[in-house]
């Protein structure tokens, strides 16, 4: 009222003309008002409505009380070296319910100091909380293992256990591991007689040095890790394995899925080596198995002789001769390499008696026996070239997979080169028969029907053609396994039935 009254002094016109602007602006204002107050109520209403729609939405989650089920109750790891991490292991947990479950802690019980390590789902460390299982669902854990020295000749089980809470309620997975202490060898020198009564493990190299000696006696068991060779320089390596005590040459990894792993190691090295001896050895799963290269020329025996061995299951070769070694072999059984039982390469000389070279190998592509005299140096840009003095192989047999199981090429230089080849009463698979006089008494392509090839087993039946077909005058008085042979009609081959 007291407004209205104030306005009435006004002219007319004034009083209509303000009364219109005073309306205006009320309006105005109340226009602002209201939108404000609606835009206020309207986005109450919006975040109000929102609120309701996601809480009629939303429900319970109902987690499960079920426990936990597992791939296995114990996890084993068979024989760890002291000081050498284990591989890789894992466990899976299951989920065996709809719903999801809480699993509230993964925990390994020897904490911090505990030989075993865990890592679960890519989260590494003693104790793992609060993991949400969706329902059916599974997780990895997986485990390591690094023992420490048991000051001991005899292996020791090492036991830990990985306890899972659920819902109040603990399940444990018990971790096994069985140590073994071991002569670790790293890039140092060697000579004497190794002991026998822990392995050895071979970490880059053990080295033979020059005019030095070193025995491996019966027994022994060598384990190289990956790329670690026996190097044998200029010195004497002798490995007197017996029939009933090997010396066995492996890899270092001992669990089962590694038994039949090709290239886990390169092999045993030999350079300008003194005479040596390898008798009654298993040489398997590594590189080549043995590598002679070169010889001392001031003696005449041979580089290496080897006897009563079985060289088998290496990625590329199992006997690999290079630039001018020699090597003698006698009841030798070499087979299952990917490449060759035997290479010869850049020349050399070379007398194999009662051998069985044989491919069935994993790449199933190379022949058995593969000779050559000369080798193309791609870095130097030559082709060197050797004599082979002797090239002898009598009483063997020469078979696998292929039609053909020896590739022989040589290169002669004006006349200057020796090849002086003798093979004589064998039995060898070759799709075209050669027509060269070296070839003696040989027994083509015939299946020489050894018992389980597969399962290693190199005796034969009654009648296949290796029995009593071999030349007395090379026959050797006992086989692979030391049983006396029929001097007269001795049989083909590495054992004598």
């Amino acid at each position: 009222m007291f407004f209205l009254s104030a306005r009435q002094n006004y002219p007319k016109k004034s009083q209509n003309q303000g009364n219109k602007r005073l309306n205006n602006s009320f309006f105005c204002g109340m226009k602002q008002a209201s939108i404000s107050f609606y835009s206020a109520v309207l986005w109450s209403l919006v975040i109000l409505g929102t609120g309701l729609f996601a809480s009629s939405c939303k429900k319970n989650i109902s987690l499960s009380t079920e426990n936990l089920t597992f791939s296995v109750d114990t996890l084993v790891f068979d024989t760890v070296f002291t000081t050498i991490g284990s591989t890789t292991k894992n466990i899976k947990f299951y989920n065996p319910s709809n719903a999801p479950v809480e699993v509230e802690s993964i925990e390994l019980m020897g904490g911090s100091d505990s030989p075993y390590r865990i890592n679960v789902d890519g989260i590494s460390g003693d104790q793992v909380n609060d993991i949400t299982l969706a329902g059916k669902d599974s997780l990895f854990v997986f485990v390591e293992v690094t023992l420490d020295p048991n000051n001991t000749t005899q292996p020791l089980v090492i036991e830990d256990s990985i306890r899972f809470r659920t819902n109040g309620t603990d399940q444990y997975v018990v971790l096994a591991a069985w140590g073994q202490d071991a002569y670790f060898h790293y890039n140092d020198i060697n000579e004497g007689t190794w002991l026998n009564d822990k392995p050895h493990v071979i970490y880059g190299f053990a080295a033979v040095d020059s005019a030095k000696t070193l025995t491996i006696p019966a027994g022994t068991i060598v384990h190289l890790h990956k790329n670690s060779i026996l190097y044998n320089y200029k010195g004497t390596l002798n490995i007197e394995g017996s029939k009933d005590d090997k010396v066995v040459f492996q890899g270092d990894r001992l669990e089962p899925s590694y038994d039949d792993i090709t290239g886990q190691y390169y092999g045993i090295y030999m350079q300008e080596a003194r005479p040596s001896v390898i008798r009654h050895a298993e040489i398997k799963n590594g590189i080549a198995g043995i590598h002679v290269f070169s010889r001392d020329d001031l003696f005449n025996e041979p580089t290496l002789t080897i006897e009563n061995c079985e060289i088998y299951n290496h990625s590329n070769y199992g006997v690999f001769l290079y630039s001018g070694a020699y090597i003698e072999a006698r009841n030798t059984l070499i087979y299952g390499n990917g490449l060759h039982a035997l290479l010869v390469l850049e020349g050399g000389t070379f007398d194999f008696n009662h051998c069985n070279l044989l491919s069935y190998g994993s790449n199933g592509q190379s022949p058995a026996v593969g000779i050559s005299n000369y080798f193309e140096d791609r870095f130097n840009n030559q082709t060197n070239v050797g004599d082979i003095p002797l090239g002898r192989i009598t009483n063997s047999v020469i078979t696998g997979f292929q039609d053909n199981e020896i590739a022989l090429d040589t290169l002669q230089i004006d006349g200057q080169i020796t090849l002086n080849f003798d093979f004589d009463h064998n039995l060898m698979r070759l799709e075209e028969i050669p027509t060269e006089t070296f070839y003696k008494d040989i027994i083509w392509n015939e299946d020489p029907l050894f018992t389980n090839t597969q399962e290693r087993d190199f005796t034969f039946a009654t009648n296949s053609p290796l029995q009593n077909a071999g030349k007395s005058v090379y026959a050797e008085n006992i086989d692979f396994f030391e049983m006396v042979r029929n001097l007269s009609t001795p049989d083909i081959g590495a054992i004598e039935q």
